[in-house]
């Protein structure tokens, strides 16, 4: 079963996002690039409370996990991002779809 991922950041924004993710050479205006193996979906977006979220459903925390010791941990680094965001794991999800058509 899938699992969920809820990153919020406080102190950073779209720059920085923009910046991690050109680290990671992922287009978020077009989602072409190079998305790690086991990232089902992907968002992000400033909340209510002028914080920062990125929510991803992955195929376990493994497969995330693989990917923040790989690559997103440097590219957080240079991207500017210093401190460890607020991490919520829901694992399992009872329900990941997708809109049908």
């Amino acid at each position: 079963m899938a699992a969920g991922l809820i990153l919020k950041f406080t102190g950073i924004g779209l720059t920085e996002y923009r910046a991690v993710n050109a680290k990671l050479n992922v287009d978020m205006t077009t989602g072409i690039g190079d998305w790690p193996k086991g990232l089902l979906s992907h968002s992000a977006g400033e909340g209510d409370d002028g914080a920062f979220y990125v929510l991803e459903v992955w195929t376990s925390r493994e497969a995330q996990g693989t990917f923040m010791q790989t690559r997103l941990g440097r590219a957080l680094q240079e991207g500017g991002i210093t401190s460890a965001p607020q991490i919520t794991w829901i694992d399992p999800l009872v329900a990941y779809q997708t809109a049908k058509s």
